[in-house]
């Protein structure tokens, strides 16, 4: 089963046994960890474990219910012949005959309709070992169903994701190319403010040289930069790997907001709030979306 996942899904899956069908149901939705529910017969709890194990091998976390249904109806029960009782009635019948001088003698439809004579069997329930096979069989059937739909969403996701990964791209590379000219203008700012501040006092110009580039140290945000190119690599392989990562984008979601923070904290400037603004919108949707992935 190929990668990323979608964790909600539905399917299906039957098996049938002469008479009787056994049907498996299985809804999954997204959750932080891995939670199976079963539904099933009362008499086939024993099962439940089992069925559990089987989901388990498909779900690496997702909120999972499973529901197994069993219609139709087994074969006609035996009768039993209850024959010391059937003498009984026999005996006792023709000493009705011979004392009532009655010309009709007893018949085999007059014994079977005297209560005792036919009874059915008592059934025994069946071993729920004994209905695994044919359950288990539904249980994959219904699971490989939800594998197709959970493939075929998490396709679509990770089309859309990339889509998004590369409109954050485009919006950090703007970014950088306007960084020079953002240096300049925060640097002459901070220039600004330190002759406001100084209100006329004469200072050395190197020294002033010298706060306005501690200022502008303070607000670099290159490291920054670098960090989200960084993730923006690794969300991208991620979405690449041959196994579960819905976590692990999480994580790096997480981390791409709290870059783009330090970036609007650190530089006062419209045109930076504008963009941070911009890719917090992108980031929280592609949130959501993950959300949903295993």
């Amino acid at each position: 089963m190929s990668y990323p996942r979608s964790m909600t899904a539905f399917g299906r899956g039957e098996a049938v046994d002469q008479e009787r069908t056994w049907t498996v149901e299985v809804r999954s939705l997204n959750h932080r960890y891995r939670d199976i529910k079963v539904r099933l017969p009362r008499q086939y709890a024993p099962l439940e474990e089992m069925i559990k194990r089987e989901v388990a091998a498909a779900y690496s976390r997702g909120h999972v219910e499973v529901s197994l249904y069993l219609t139709g109806e087994a074969a006609a029960p035996s009768l039993a012949v209850n024959l010391p009782l059937a003498r009984e009635y026999l005996h006792a019948l023709e000493r009705l005959r011979v004392e009532l001088s009655l010309t009709d003698r007893p018949d085999l439809a007059m014994l079977r309709e005297l209560p005792g004579v036919l009874s059915p069997e008592e059934e025994r329930p069946e071993e729920p070992e004994a209905a695994w096979p044919l359950i288990q069989t539904a249980l994959n059937a219904a699971l490989a169903n939800t594998g197709l739909m959970r493939e075929s969403e998490g396709e679509a996701t990770k089309r859309e994701l990339l889509t998004r990964l590369a409109g954050i791209s485009r919006v950090l590379e703007q970014l950088e190319a306007d960084l020079p000219a953002l240096t300049q203008r925060r640097q002459h700012k901070l220039r600004e403010r330190l002759e406001n501040l100084l209100n006329g006092v004469d200072l050395d110009p190197w020294r002033l040289a010298q706060e306005v580039a501690l200022l502008a140290d303070r607000s670099d945000i290159s490291e920054e930069m670098v960090r989200l190119d960084s993730h923006l690599d690794q969300f991208a392989s991620f979405l690449e790997a041959d196994e579960p990562t819905g976590r692990r984008l999480d994580f790096l979601l997480q981390e791409f907001f709290r870059e783009i923070n330090t970036i609007a904290s650190k530089i006062n400037d419209s045109q930076v709030a504008h963009l941070s603004v911009e890719l917090k919108n992108e980031v929280e949707k592609m949130r959501e979306q993950v959300q949903n992935l295993e």
